[in-house]
């Protein structure tokens, strides 16, 4: 069902005039507008032996909408490109530009890559970032919102967002500066250095990365310190370098906000200490360590199960698993949960493992005695409250991190 609602949308193409002028600009159109009207959050363009496959990215999840015949790629790319100030005749390198609206925001980023077939395009759609104004927005489980709440009322430090790409974790940053902005009206110096900035936000001075003209993240940190700000928002900690002039913002009076690639949040720790960053630095120069990830929400269509085969081996007394339904074009998935874990790395357990150079697993293991709840806990507690079924707990998670349920 979901397949064949999805492909309905793009059936309307069949009621263009092929001959107009304007028939590829009203194709891209109806191919943005349709991702816009089901809150896709990408769209990729796939060319194909068969033709350009078009799929959305639905809660996570990519779609196929329809395949559009294969003469139309050179065309829609081109007009892609336009829309977004790239190059539109070269075909041979990846591009990367941005669709800007009327008010000047980013909306939609636009990538190209040459494939074997013609060039795949990627389309991030940004729209969604609105939704989230405020702290409580996002979802966190209250005692992790009460403790990002008083970590930003702190003058210094830094706050690490991370989890893999997908996993919302600039969506948490960019909302993070709203709440300060708010709440300090134009009384804080806010500033953030961004590859590429993806939202504005008001009461914010933003800045973007530009390798040509020399300022890589590095340079344009330390650049950036003698703007007298008081908050500093970095897009991604990278490097060492990186690392380095941040983490040093952090321990002279700044407030850092920054995303970090990491699985969890003790590997953030293990990750900067491989990276060269003493423990000293990484206890006293940041405050927390916020890991997340988005599943899949049931739709109220769900039904309950008590068939054990159903749990995929998780430690549940009960489940939930998915139907499908019109409101959820059949996928028995109706928008998504946030899971969060908070690593507090001056916890003094922690602060004796850390030194100690521990592995990831010493790490977690201590945070857990800390107090700390993980990503596969707070996992188990959605499924078993119906918010999520197990199948969406090892989509999102894995094996290796679920708790099992024992064979003894």
């Amino acid at each position: 069902m979901e397949q064949q609602t999805i492909m309905s949308s793009l059936g309307r193409l069949a009621s263009l005039d092929a001959k107009s002028p304007t028939y590829v600009i009203e194709v891209v159109d109806l191919i943005l507008g349709e991702a816009a009207l089901i809150s896709a959050s990408d769209i990729h363009l796939l060319p194909t032996s068969a033709g350009l496959e078009v799929l959305y990215r639905i809660d996570g999840v990519l779609h196929l909408a329809g395949t559009l015949p294969g003469s139309l790629l050179p065309n829609v790319v081109g007009r892609l490109k336009l829309l977004a100030n790239m190059i539109t005749y070269r075909t041979d390198i990846p591009q990367e530009g941005r669709i800007l609206e009327s008010g000047g925001d980013v909306e939609k980023r636009v990538s190209t890559f040459p494939t074997h077939f013609g060039e795949k395009v990627v389309i991030r759609m940004f729209g969604g970032f609105t939704q989230f104004q405020r702290l409580q927005d996002l979802g966190l489980p209250e005692e992790i919102l009460r403790s990002l709440s008083g970590f930003l009322n702190e003058t210094s430090g830094a706050i690490l967002f991370t989890g893999p790409a997908g996993s919302g974790k600039t969506t948490t940053l960019y909302t993070c500066l709203r709440e300060l902005a708010t709440a300090s009206r134009g009384g804080r110096s806010l500033m953030t250095l961004e590859d590429p900035i993806e939202m504005l936000v008001p009461g914010v001075a933003q800045a973007q990365i530009n390798q040509a003209a020399g300022l890589d993240l590095a340079v344009g940190l330390r650049s950036m310190m003698r703007q007298d700000p008081e908050v500093i928002g970095v897009g991604e900690i990278r490097d060492l370098a990186t690392a380095e002039v941040a983490l040093q913002a952090s321990l002279t009076g700044h407030l850092l906000l920054c995303t970090f690639h990491a699985g969890s949040a003790a590997a953030v720790i293990s990750r900067l200490a491989e990276m060269g960053i003493e423990p000293y630095v990484i206890i006293s120069g940041i405050r927390a360590i916020v890991c997340q990830r988005l599943m899949r929400r049931l739709c109220t269509c769900a039904r309950a199960t008590d068939d054990p085969n159903d749990f995929l081996g998780l430690d549940l007394t009960g489940a939930w698993v998915t139907v499908g339904c019109s409101r959820c074009r059949g996928t028995g998935y109706r928008g998504r949960i946030m899971l969060a874990e908070i690593l507090n790395p001056n916890d003094r357990t922690l602060r004796r493992a850390i030194r100690a150079h521990a592995d990831i697993v010493r790490l977690e293991e201590t945070a857990v005695r800390s107090g700390m709840v993980r990503l596969s806990e707070r996992a188990r507690q959605s499924v078993q409250a119906g918010l999520t079924d197990p199948a969406e707990f090892r989509r999102v998670l894995g094996i290796s991190t679920s708790p099992i349920r024992s064979s003894v």
